[in-house]
């Protein structure tokens, strides 16, 4: 984007993006590089928004959705790519001319130390504002196997740019440029917020259908039309203001102010905002976790109530920008989805049965056999669990699954003693392109001594 003319906030961006910006035009400057240049920017052209935040926008989109270079490869099927995605996908194999022909792996080598500055810069800040959150709901550190939440910093765009991505459900981004000390940590907040209280609204669609009516008097709102029709989307969102309203970035903001917070999303047409405010003063006195007390707060909600005071607000006359820009989630979750939650929350026989429906329903084949693995394996059934982690990998593409698998079938060949083929399981595991940091972190491990699987409670040392 900066060789094809943007210049967004130039004279303030971070002194990283000048230096890489002098290098790309004296790398543009070989023929081939040049040519590559051509066609790349007359795409870029071609494909761009009405202003450059939207502009930029999608690049962040199709970037968190490549591979590494140099083959930049999707990283699922064209037709599950998020729309603006799709609209630029045919800029890769552009890309791809152009990072061979002006070495763009050098320029990254040469200047990575600088990126790395910038995340030591800003890791405190970061790691501070998670604990406060996790502190404040009470919750177990961040969620279930398999999801993630990271934040890239980015001084090649212009500064104080946030955007923020939720794919596949389990999958949360934040590309953010920091504007000197600024990293608007409130954005990465909300968004670290969907990705501890997201999974609350997953296994309740009877109690979410409930709630229908107070959508209604929502369609005068200025909001996004997505949270006009899916309770799920309206509650959490609602839940998550209320939080940011009663824990402001300064603690000492008085109450009225607060109270203005709230009034001013209950305008935007997050109505139940003021709802969740109030529960959430009673929580902070207690000593039970949030996820406890939601459940509760859902059946607790009068409908009659809500929409009668939904009808009656006078909304604004426009929306304020949203953080989080999600892949639109489906009314009904998948069953796969609910049986990974089951699993999640300790309940391996109801995701044994919504695995196996899963699998009927052909959903996610991959994801339905480690479900069904990880079942087996609680229940000491060690060889039906070799089976299904090997029809997991069998059929598996995402990375999470592929490496897991390996890893939990050189557990049970370690638990074995069939130390040779669990080594080969874990090496396994650490080839997978893409793998997690998580399973590279429990493969090392596997490679460096024999898995021994936790103690029983109570079992003599």
């Amino acid at each position: 984007m900066n060789v094809c003319g943007y210049d967004e906030e130039l004279e303030i961006s971070s002194p990283i993006r000048m230096e890489v910006r002098a290098e790309l035009a004296e790398a543009s400057k070989s023929p081939a590089a040049a040519s590559a240049a051509k066609e790349m920017c007359h795409f870029y052209r071609d494909h761009q928004q009405r202003d450059m935040a939207h502009d930029l926008a999608q690049y962040v989109s199709l970037a968190l959705n490549l591979g590494p270079p140099p083959e930049f490869a999707p990283k699922m099927a064209e037709s599950d790519l998020p729309p603006d995605t799709g609209y630029i996908l045919g800029f890769v194999p552009l890309l791809k001319a152009y990072y061979a022909a002006a070495n763009l792996h050098s320029i990254w080598l040469k200047h990575q130390r600088e990126y790395q500055a910038l995340i030591d810069q800003f890791h405190a800040p970061v790691a501070q504002m998670i604990t406060s959150v996790d502190n404040y709901l009470r919750m177990p550190l961040s969620g279930f196997a398999g999801r993630s939440f990271t934040v890239y910093l980015e001084p090649m765009s212009a500064p104080g740019q946030v955007n923020a991505r939720n794919y596949l459900q389990d999958f949360y981004y934040v590309v953010v440029s920091p504007a000197a000390e600024n990293l608007h940590i409130d954005a990465l907040r909300h968004t670290y917020l969907h990705f501890v209280l997201d999974p609350l609204v997953l296994r309740r669609a009877t109690t979410l259908q409930r709630l229908q009516p107070i959508l209604i008097p929502l369609q005068r709102a200025p909001m996004s039309q997505d949270y006009k029709t899916d309770t799920g989307l309206l509650v959490i969102e609602c839940l998550i203001k209320a939080i940011e309203a009663r824990t402001p970035s300064d603690p000492k903001l008085p109450e009225r102010t607060r109270e203005t917070l709230v009034h001013n999303d209950e305008a935007q047409g997050f109505v139940l905002t003021g709802y969740f405010y109030s529960q959430l003063r009673d929580f902070e006195k207690g000593g039970t976790g949030l996820e406890t007390a939601f459940p509760d707060w859902l059946h607790g909600i009068d409908v009659d109530h809500e929409k009668k005071r939904a009808s009656e607000i006078a909304f604004a006359a426009q929306a304020e920008p949203e953080v989080m820009q999600a892949a639109k989630r489906a009314s009904q979750p998948q069953k796969i989805d609910l049986a990974e939650r089951a699993l999640a929350s300790g309940h391996p026989a109801d995701a044994g049965k919504l695995a196996q429906e899963s699998l009927q329903a052909n959903e996610d084949p991959a994801r339905a056999y480690f479900v069904l693995a990880k079942v087996a394996s609680l229940s000491g059934q060690m060889q039906e669990a070799q089976t299904d982690f090997q029809k997991a990998l069998d059929a598996a593409k995402d990375p999470h699954v592929i490496a897991w698998s390996h890893i939990y079938l050189g557990r049970i060949l370690d638990i074995q003693e069939e130390r040779d083929g669990a080594v080969a399981q874990y090496k396994a595991a650490l080839a997978t392109s893409d793998v997690p940091e998580d399973a590279k972190t429990a493969a090392e491990h596997g490679l460096h001594a024999p898995y021994q699987p936790p103690r029983a409670k109570g079992e003599d040392d």
